[in-house]
């Protein structure tokens, strides 16, 4: 009796665990889409839509972040960066940096969104550490590789109705529209203490987080790492120079 009941705690833990993967799983997905501009927020959509949607709009790649050129060695959809960042084997140490982050992964995923078989835009994992603790999102682009199509957060622990506010569908609705990158390419978008100008007027500025500086300065600090030299802008130079020249499609 006893084994008959060990063996259904542990069929049901590994149901349980099953579970909580693909309900993780599903929801990085539906925060790729968000960002993207292919969902809304608030839109009721169900897992298995959400991944339907996803394979047919997104192409999963990895991208060697020192060279900026894809990888083919390891299956994209499978690889956990997150993990990967914390092996000695996977990673390397990062240089000194204003976010907080230790270690970078050799290879990090990209997500292409596509039109026919075209890519529309691009986005890209993000991360960094706020007050409390690290943040986990998405930064979308448009194939230009400076426009900001949208911005998500999946994974935070700021402080609710302050910090917490990186996740408030109206702060997020003030990226798109903002251009990420100077004239000279370098990162130039900021989150800014006070209220920014349209994004035609000025378009480097996102509103300042009320009463939450340190995160408004993590999101800043993000920015400035993750668009760069040491994260993706050897390969969104790479993408946006292909696509200048026609060669942008995903194979």
């Amino acid at each position: 009796m006893c084994m008959a009941c060990s063996i259904l705690v542990a069929v049901s833990a590994v149901g349980l665990s099953s579970r909580q993967a693909a309900n993780k799983a599903a929801y990085r997905q539906k925060n790729v889409l968000l960002a993207a501009g292919l969902i809304s927020d608030g839109q009721p959509i169900s897992n298995s839509d959400v991944a339907k949607m996803f394979d047919e709009k997104v192409q999963v790649k990895l991208v060697n972040l020192e060279t900026g050129d894809y990888d083919e060695s390891t299956d994209a959809k499978e690889y956990d960066q997150i993990k990967a960042s914390g092996d000695p084997a996977l990673s390397v140490p990062a240089p000194e940096n204003s976010s907080r982050i230790a270690r970078l992964p050799k290879l990090a995923q990209v997500f292409l969104v596509m039109e026919g078989d075209q890519v529309s835009k691009v986005v890209i994992p993000i991360e960094g550490y706020g007050l409390w603790g690290t943040l986990y999102g998405f930064l979308a682009l448009e194939k230009d590789t400076k426009t900001v199509q949208g911005i998500t957060y999946y994974d935070q622990i700021e402080t609710p109705g302050l910090g917490g506010e990186v996740s408030n569908p109206k702060w997020k609705a003030l990226w798109k529209g903002r251009l990420a990158y100077d004239e000279s390419w370098k990162p130039a978008i900021k989150v800014i203490k006070g209220v920014a100008g349209s994004p035609d007027q000025d378009p480097h500025h996102i509103d300042g987080l009320s009463g939450a500086t340190i995160t408004s300065n993590g999101v800043s600090h993000m920015m400035d790492f993750w668009l760069g030299e040491h994260g993706f802008g050897p390969y969104l130079k790479k993408f946006r120079e292909g696509a200048a020249s026609g060669q942008a499609r995903s194979s």
